[in-house]
């Protein structure tokens, strides 16, 4: 946990205080405990598996309000010396929207390289990230066909920079048109940070005849180091996350 080096009386810090960048707010870490799914997944892979923790080293990367965590160390992993030099177990939340944006993932990968012991586990260790194509007419036309017409000024200059931006929302299942497909598995103990940065062909194949708006990603988790195995869906079939899905329409729908 980021603990700031500062004077001012605690009762008079606010979420800057405490913590940096994008997560300076207390909204965020409220969002993120009240995300049943999330913070119930990694007590779960703990409760379930208390023989892989007793009497064992853990470190938390990212500890956030610490929840899970005992004892706290101030700075940044890769500034700080950490009072021990090797642990039996990496835990960290460290997924961002689309999976890997604004992630922790470099973060995680460093204290593994540093940290962790031969035959160490890390909780979790796969992800999988999808993509799938969805029919969003209305949503397209609230949003993007929005600037043909702006209280009668034409706009459509900025419909090419709209359509670039991912938009982060919630998806039914029902506007999904394919079958999803898998682009990328990370496998924390293995991947290195030059593969995160990546390009993968896919092929998408068609589940009715319908418009395909824009594509849909979301990523999966799972805990399968772990006897009792935990996991969990982002997807649009799955429960509510508050990393929701990600959205990036194309040019023209295609039927």
């Amino acid at each position: 946990m980021d603990i700031p080096s500062t004077d001012v009386p605690p009762e008079s810090m606010t979420s800057r205080d405490y913590y940096a960048d994008s997560y300076a707010h207390f909204g965020i870490h409220e969002e993120m405990l009240k995300d049943t799914i999330r913070t119930g997944s990694y007590r779960a892979a703990i409760v379930n598996n208390g023989h892989l923790f007793k009497g064992k080293t853990v470190l938390d990367v990212g500890c956030g309000t610490g929840i899970l965590t005992i004892t706290l160390v101030k700075g940044k992993l890769e500034e700080v010396d950490l009072p021990i030099k090797q642990f039996d177990i990496i835990i960290s939340e460290w997924m961002g929207y689309f999976l890997l944006y604004e992630s922790m993932l470099d973060t995680v990968l460093d204290a593994r390289d540093r940290y962790l012991k031969p035959g160490g586990l890390i909780f979790p260790d796969n992800a999988r990230l999808y993509l799938a194509a969805i029919e969003d007419q209305d949503y397209k036309e609230e949003k993007i066909n929005f600037w043909d017409n702006v209280y009668g000024f034409d706009y459509s200059c900025i419909k090419d920079i709209a359509l670039r931006e991912p938009l982060v929302d919630t998806v039914e299942l029902k506007a999904v048109v394919t079958d999803p497909c898998m682009i990328k598995h990370i496998n924390l103990l293995t991947v290195k940070k030059e593969d995160l940065a990546f390009t993968s062909p896919f092929t998408l194949t068609a589940t009715r005849n319908d418009y395909i708006h824009a594509f849909l990603a979301w990523f999966d988790i799972s805990f399968d180091c772990t006897h009792k195995k935990i996991q969990f869906s982002t997807g649009p079939h799955a429960q509510y996350t508050h990393w929701k899905l990600v959205k990036s329409f194309i040019g023209e729908g295609v039927n």
